[in-house]
């Protein structure tokens, strides 16, 4: 599978997101502590993406991806320290067996202001999302929403992998403009996204990880999840970093919300089978 960190707080450097700790996000792609059966290693590529301003006040995201293990980058200590951010979402990854190892399939993925990472796996993701992709047309048709999920809108994932065309149909939940304003919501869009796939094949692992240079939004189906957040800043990563006694495990199948001096950890409902 893969693993991830998001930061929100005071400007930080870039690189060092990717190295903190005796455990950092770079150590955890060659010794992970806890892959729960879903590889030993994360050595087929990583990404990094940070928040800045430009100079019309707008806000943007920048990334920086390679296919090649995070270890193996000197960009990691000679590029990146260089660069500064509020908001920073990193990964490694751990490819799925038949799926590519190329710079497109490396998360995050981006688009307007959100970034966005997953750590999991979609068994038959295939037919599982193009099925997910025409039931979202439906409703959105239904709705009023124009059909913005129309499932040929799946070719423009950027990557032939589970990942990548989750994030195709995130990022329209993510824009879709009904009359109720719900899917607008980032909650609200995972909610749906993770409820979808996971009627399909209730095996699939969705650890989903969302930013938008302001708040991070997180699910937990299947993965590990920690939290470190205080009164100044607040990380989500899938394994504590350092030994700060204030990382919080978060239980699995729930939808996590973060911010400095802000952590709201709710329950998500599993469609085959009653919550734990």
């Amino acid at each position: 599978m893969c693993r991830h960190l998001g930061y929100v707080g005071p400007p930080v450097r870039v690189g060092d997101m990717l190295t903190l700790g005796e455990h950092s996000l770079r150590t955890q792609a060659w010794a992970p502590r806890d892959m729960r059966r879903g590889g030993t290693i994360n050595a087929d590529g990583f990404g990094v993406a940070w928040w800045r301003g430009d100079s019309d006040g707008t806000v943007t995201v920048s990334r920086y991806r390679n296919p090649a293990p995070i270890w193996t980058d000197p960009a990691v200590e000679e590029v990146l320290p260089q660069l500064e951010s509020w908001a920073v979402l990193g990964a490694v990854r751990s490819a799925t067996v038949g799926m590519p190892v190329e710079r497109s399939a490396c998360a995050p993925f981006t688009h307007g202001r959100w970034a966005f990472s997953h750590n999991g796996v979609v068994p038959d993701w295939r037919s599982v999302l193009t099925s997910v992709a025409t039931e979202f047309s439906v409703t959105a048709t239904e709705l009023g929403a124009g059909g913005l999920f129309d499932p040929a809108a799946l070719l423009e994932a950027e990557s032939a992998t589970d990942t990548a065309t989750l994030w195709v149909l995130l990022r329209g939940l993510l824009a879709t403009d009904v009359p109720d304003g719900a899917w607008s919501a980032a909650p609200a869009a995972l909610r749906l996204l993770v409820a979808a796939v996971v009627a399909h094949t209730p095996d699939a692992r969705l650890n989903f990880l969302l930013g938008d240079g302001a708040q991070l939004w997180a699910t937990t189906w299947h993965h590990s999840l920690s939290a470190l957040v205080t009164e100044d800043f607040a990380i989500l990563s899938s394994e504590p970093f350092d030994d700060d006694p204030r990382w919080q495990s978060i239980p699995d199948r729930s939808l996590v919300i973060a911010r400095p001096d802000h952590l709201a950890v709710e329950p998500l409902s599993d469609p085959e089978r009653p919550a734990p």
